[in-house]
């Protein structure tokens, strides 16, 4: 999604506004930063949390899996984000050097709405469609 941006002379302001711009209230905000370009973030899936994830600097692939078929996005813009809903497993990599990734989250850090396991999660997920 393209986020709202404001430019001028002085600068770019890219906004996100919970229940706004995304349809969730943001419940916890985190960044992803000097990862490095052989490692992988994410491998797992969630019952129900939503996000919106920003390449706030640099690039990286987020490579999604509904338990039916895979697909790959890659973002390298600040004023684009990708919002992941519930029941999708995510990998993230190919992060480049430098890379700050911005992942807005709508709920607290529950462990109980994890799936690290993609063959768990790939019944759960057919189960469900």
């Amino acid at each position: 999604m393209d986020l709202t941006t404001f430019t001028n002379p002085d600068g770019r302001l890219s906004v996100i506004e919970g229940s706004e711009d995304v349809d969730f209230a943001i419940e916890r905000i985190y960044y992803l930063y000097d990862v490095p370009a052989t490692a992988a973030r994410g491998a797992h899936g969630h019952r129900e949390l939503q996000q919106l994830i920003v390449a706030v600097h640099g690039q990286m692939e987020a490579r999604l899996d509904d338990g039916y078929r895979r697909w790959s996005y890659l973002l390298d813009r600040p004023d684009r984000g990708l919002y992941i809903g519930p029941m999708l497993w995510r990998d993230l990599v190919n992060f480049s050097p430098g890379a700050v990734t911005l992942v807005l989250a709508s709920q607290h850090y529950d462990a109980n709405d994890y799936y690290h396991d993609l063959d768990e999660f790939r019944a759960a997920a057919r189960r469900l469609r």
